[in-house]
């Protein structure tokens, strides 16, 4: 291996006077504050509800059992799944999603204890109900407490999640400590030791004698500086030079990483996947599980079905119109791109005196003379999309998600932008993240295109079925929603 651009030893002295609080302290505050909430809500949710229903307190010590029987399973759940582990503590986008799934699986626990006990006899359905929904909200806004403390404590230095040793390559520790910021991942770098530079040409034993002389100085600083993290810059196919590196650092009762690779830094969700034997690292995962493409799927369902009803009526107003303004069809199909990339045809009311589906299909514009006067105020109002309730019922689309363009508008932006294809991991939607932020109508630049993708991935990389009723909201009542109708 040839390793190009060394530098001399640099470290500094630990600054760990400086911490204020520990790892140990902000994980138990975690678990305390979870335990406090559970128990804390469901004795006031119990006190309310028989004071409304029945002008009592009620059980209070059976309030106070549910809550600890509750908040046991919860806390020790966390506990073992890692959750109050203190760097799993400073990122708040997680939060929300894993304590639902641990919360409502903790509640079918519950019943289940109740039903074995004989015990749930006692207890209101409807404080039972109450106390599962009211909780989980408690537990979020307990948790993203603690969490903004943390970042805070972290961001100022007065907390410390793992202090980190850096060995590897001159680019490789300059590429990490310019890319990560120390102070908001919570590290601290304690010191670092860049591998001596050697000739292109070097024989492979003149390489191995100065990386083993570079570990031996790394080794004795790491072990004066007591790190809880050794973290390897080196390339990772470099691997004859990262077993010997593994196993000098070994000594040492530190983690040993192999630090990230560039091409890390484009897939934030990377992680380890294991199946039996075989190890891999996952790049990039489906945005929506099994259960929560089910969910969506059965709202979209029951949601487009009760539109479609509520709004036959007002659909069979706006055929009228269309028919007595222009000639042509009351419907306009069009084949567009769906999920996995495969195409469907989609339904709209008809807004324009031409019906093109072909190899060139130019975007309508604001003042386009192809649109009828019909078409111009459906357009304005978003009227135009109404009849797409239709493909959300066969399944071919759903309520929310990116906006499906004409097959060749799909073809020309595929071949321009690199990430356009990451639209197709979901169904396409009647409305979208991007459209309630304004971006809708023609995208004449390329820079319009790339925005309105940009905004169509945030959705599917932090979709939930809260995030759906928002956007079907803002849909509705949001200016925004409307602009640049064309």
């Amino acid at each position: 291996m040839n390793i190009q651009q060394g530098h001399s030893l640099v470290s500094r002295a630990d600054t760990g006077g400086l911490l204020a609080l520990s790892r140990g302290l902000i994980s138990a505050t975690v678990f305390a504050a979870d335990v406090a909430a559970i128990v804390v809500t469901s004795c006031a949710i119990g006190i309310a509800y028989h004071l409304a229903m029945h002008d009592s307190l009620g059980p209070i010590d059976a309030f106070l059992k549910v809550g600890t029987a509750a908040a046991s399973v919860f806390a020790i759940a966390s506990l073992v799944r890692g959750d109050y582990a203190a760097p799993n503590l400073i990122a708040a986008r997680p939060q929300a999603a894993r304590i639902l799934q641990l919360w409502s699986l903790t509640f079918v626990a519950l019943l289940i204890l109740g039903f074995v006990t004989k015990s749930i006899e006692i207890y209101s359905r409807g404080s039972m109900l109450l106390f599962y929904a009211c909780t989980f909200p408690v537990l979020i806004v307990s948790r993203l407490a603690v969490v903004q403390l943390a970042m805070l404590a972290s961001h100022s230095g007065l907390l410390c999640l793992r202090r980190v040793f850096l060995f590897g390559t001159a680019a490789g520790i300059r590429a990490f400590v310019e890319h990560y910021d120390a102070h908001t991942s919570g590290m601290l770098l304690t010191g670092c030791r860049f591998v001596s530079p050697l000739r292109r040409d070097a024989p492979p034993q003149e390489w191995q004698e100065s990386l083993q002389a570079d570990l031996d100085a790394a080794i004795e600083g790491a072990r004066r500086l007591a790190p809880d993290a050794v973290v390897l810059m080196l390339p990772w196919s470099a691997s004859e030079a990262v077993d010997i590196c593994v196993d000098r650092f070994m000594v040492l009762p530190a983690e040993i990483h192999l630090g990230p690779e560039r091409i890390l830094q484009q897939f934030q969700d990377a992680r380890l996947s294991r199946l039996g034997d075989f190890v891999s690292l996952q790049l990039t995962r489906v945005p929506l599980s099994r259960l929560e493409l089910a969910l969506k799927r059965a709202f979209d369902a029951l949601a487009a079905s009760l539109a479609l009803v509520a709004l036959t009526p007002l659909m069979i107003a706006i055929a009228a119109l269309i028919k007595l303004d222009s000639a042509g069809p009351v419907f306009f199909l069009q084949r567009r791109y769906g999920f996995n990339q495969q195409p469907f045809r989609i339904v709209k009311f008809r807004t324009m005196h031409t019906l093109e589906d072909g190899e060139v299909v130019p975007q309508a514009g604001r003042e386009d003379p192809r649109i009828t006067r019909v078409g111009r105020w459906l357009r304005r109002w978003n009227l135009d999309e109404i009849p797409q309730l239709f493909n959300v019922i066969i399944g071919d689309m759903s309520l929310v998600g990116p906006r499906p363009h004409a097959l060749s508008h799909d073809h020309d932006y595929g071949r321009r932008i690199a990430r356009y294809a990451r639209r197709h991991k979901v169904k396409p939607g009647i409305t979208g993240w991007a459209q309630v932020n304004g971006l809708r109508g023609e995208t004449d630049t390329q820079e319009k295109m790339e925005q309105r993708i940009k905004y169509d991935l945030h959705y599917i990389e932090n979709w939930s079925l809260l995030l759906d009723l928002k956007i079907l909201l803002w849909t509705v009542i949001s200016p925004a929603a409307y602009r640049n109708a064309g």
